[in-house]
């Protein structure tokens, strides 16, 4: 064995915190296990979960990492007790609060024992705060305890419901709530659009100029007619439209993202999303104050997007295209079915997003509607929009984006022409993606959404 190119070994890291800025803590502590050399390959999503063994202390975020690293079980161990004494843990009380808290449940298969240290970890298989994540990464596996023939998966049905279902939580920024996609009474969150272009299919050239003042009015009027998010954009992505160059697209959304976050007091709360395929102006987006990063074609059309994706430390939106907005209309055919092929290709994306460095928690996602699908194909996804959440392995936990505001099959089907004209029937479609679980609906019409939304979650938004 060559001694520059130790062996590497696959390890299984709990996660946990419920002091202080509890993601925080957690990204800080995955930072650090990087640092370490220890690379976290995979995460789990994170749960807000009830306190167990110790109830007089306040909830916990919890996930699992899958990491690899090519220190023993005990260098390894003493690294993650490094880090939580470098993040400021202090243990007063066994399974008592805790800043972080960084446990070894597997390592490859084997079976360890020391004085120090039990793989896996002994009470593993009785915690659903364990096992939960956990089997978001390897479901299908054994635990390596002697004489298993039940699955980390079959594990988990197995135990008692836990008295407070944890709930799977995206992080967002210290200044916006975070999305609970698994908890059935979640308000919708209404995405407001702000097109930068002099082409966008329905309100290209309102704001082309770059006009502060008539952005700040269309800004406050956003924020006061119920828009938690505004989704920047600097170049149309509607099919057959012309891409611009970067140093315009950069000119037209930096300046509006810059003055939002500094001459806007009532936007402090808000998200800002940056718009766009391009990673440079992701990174400079973010850089000037955007939050999310909503890329249409999640990491295809720019081989450097998903490493500035996980560079940046944003929330990533990654939606379902084919080709780009010029050929995507060709590209409508799903062999396997359009759920399951939509399915398998967003896999495919995070997988490539993980590989890259973007944590689960980070993820939002989109079917694309209009975007490589066809009139009936669209109605299907609005329609079957609840298989992608719950009846597809890989894609359970995370919040999904429907994006249906406008768009070219309404006006197809009311015989509307004039897209600004098509609000009654966006109002349906808004309607449909809230039942199907949508966690945030992107639209042009905001006051008149904000209301369908406010409606509709009334009510959808009860135990699934």
């Amino acid at each position: 064995m060559n001694p520059c190119n130790p062996p590497l070994h696959r390890a299984f890291i709990a996660l946990g915190s419920n002091v202080g800025d509890r993601f925080e803590m957690i990204e800080k502590a995955c930072a650090e296990m990087e640092r370490a050399s220890i690379r976290v390959r995979r995460t789990s999503s994170l749960f807000e979960t009830a306190p167990m063994y110790v109830l007089d202390q306040d909830p916990f975020i919890n996930g699992v990492c899958e990491v690899e690293t090519s220190l023993s079980p005990l260098e390894l161990l003493d690294t993650l007790q490094s880090i939580e004494i470098e993040l400021g843990r202090r243990k007063l009380i066994d399974k008592g609060p805790r800043s972080i808290d960084l446990d070894i449940l597997l390592y490859n298969q084997e079976v360890f024992s020391h004085d120090r240290l039990e793989i896996p970890h002994k009470l593993m298989l009785e915690r659903d705060f364990v096992l939960r994540p956990l089997c978001q990464l390897i479901p299908h596996e054994l635990p390596p305890f002697p004489d298993q023939t039940s699955t980390f998966l079959s594990h988990l049905k197995s135990l008692p419901p836990p008295a407070e279902t944890p709930v799977a939580t995206t992080y967002i920024s210290k200044n916006f709530p975070p999305l609970h996609s698994t908890d059935p009474n979640r308000p919708t969150h209404i995405m407001a659009i702000l097109n930068l272009t002099p082409d966008s299919f329905s309100d290209g050239g309102r704001h082309f100029d770059n006009d502060l003042s008539t952005l700040t009015t269309t800004v406050r009027d956003f924020i006061a007619a119920g828009a938690t998010i505004i989704d920047i954009g600097g170049e149309s992505t509607r099919p057959g439209s012309t891409p611009v160059g970067e140093a315009e697209e950069l000119a037209r959304v930096i300046p509006a993202i810059r003055h939002i976050r500094t001459a806007i007091p009532e936007a402090a709360n808000i998200a800002i999303s940056i718009d766009t395929y391009r990673a440079r102006v992701a990174e400079e987006a973010c850089a000037a104050g955007a939050d999310i990063i909503n890329d249409v074609s999640a990491g295809l059309l720019d081989p450097e997007m998903l490493s500035t994706m996980a560079r940046t430390g944003k929330s990533v939106i990654l939606m379902h295209m084919r080709g780009t907005p010029s050929t995507m209309t060709q590209l409508t055919d799903y062999p396997n079915g359009l759920i399951n092929d939509v399915s398998v290709e967003l896999l495919d994306r995070i997988a490539a997003a993980e590989a890259a460095g973007v944590r689960r928690w980070r993820i939002i996602l989109d079917p694309g509607l209009g975007f490589a699908k066809n009139q009936a194909q669209d109605l299907t996804i609005l329609r079957d929009l609840q298989q992608f959440r719950t009846g597809v392995e890989g894609l359970d936990c995370y919040p999904w984006l429907m994006g249906p505001s406008r768009k070219r099959f309404i006006g197809r089907l009311t015989g509307v022409e004039k897209a600004s004209d098509r609000t009654w029937g966006t109002a349906a479609t808004v309607t449909a993606s809230i039942a199907g679980g949508a966690d945030i609906v992107r639209v042009h019409d905001v006051k008149e959404m904000w209301q369908v939304a406010k409606v509709a979650d009334a009510i959808y938004r009860v135990d699934e």
